[in-house]
């Protein structure tokens, strides 16, 4: 079995955001791994427009290029690592929108969240469980919290304690049996594709 690809969704596009420099520090944590393959996704990267598609995600019928561009990118992935803020009590409406846009390419996948704010990107973590329940995506119990009083200097130099390394490591390893044990849900999708 091949490696599994995972990708840290950078879940922020505001100016002086400090996702992805919490994001850059998740990949350096996941350097060196044995069996998967960790990449940077940055939503900057993909200015998807405010929900633009007249038909339902479920039904897969993609009219926009960004929406076909965004596909692609998210179905080579067998799992995802969101880096959220917290925005009055939830997640970014970026994110939210970035996820909204796709159905089948998150289904049957893995999931694991990184939350960083005043209380650590709590309640923004807890909205994106919910949401990612609905996409059929799987997620892991151990994830990350980043709070603005202790991990960041000032509030604006991010300098996470040393503990969060232990908990990356056990995110790491939940997130790639699930999604190990997730892409074995998905080969008769794909065995079928390729009949």
């Amino acid at each position: 079995m091949s490696d599994l690809r995972i990708a840290i969704i950078v879940g922020s596009t505001r100016p002086g955001r400090k996702g992805r420099t919490v994001a850059e520090w998740v990949l350096a944590q996941a350097q060196g791994r044995d069996g998967a393959t960790y990449e940077l996704l940055d939503l900057a990267d993909f200015p998807l427009p405010h929900l633009d598609e007249a038909l339902p995600a479920a039904m897969g019928r993609y009219a926009g290029e960004h929406t076909k561009a965004w596909a692609a990118k998210i179905a080579s992935f067998d799992g995802f690592i969101f880096v959220t803020p917290e925005y009055n009590h939830s997640t970014s409406g970026v994110l939210k929108n970035a996820l909204d846009y796709l159905y089948k390419e998150w289904n049957n996948k893995a999931a694991a969240f990184v939350g960083y704010g005043a209380v650590g990107g709590a309640r923004a973590v807890e909205h994106l469980r919910a949401i990612a329940s609905e996409l059929q995506l799987a997620h892991v119990r151990q994830s990350l919290a980043f709070n603005g009083f202790t991990d960041f200097e000032n509030f604006t130099t991010f300098a996470p304690a040393p503990i969060h390394r232990q908990f990356a490591a056990t995110l790491f390893d939940q997130l790639e049996a699930w999604s190990r044990a997730m892409r074995s849900v998905r080969e008769p999708e794909l065995a079928g594709a390729a009949r």
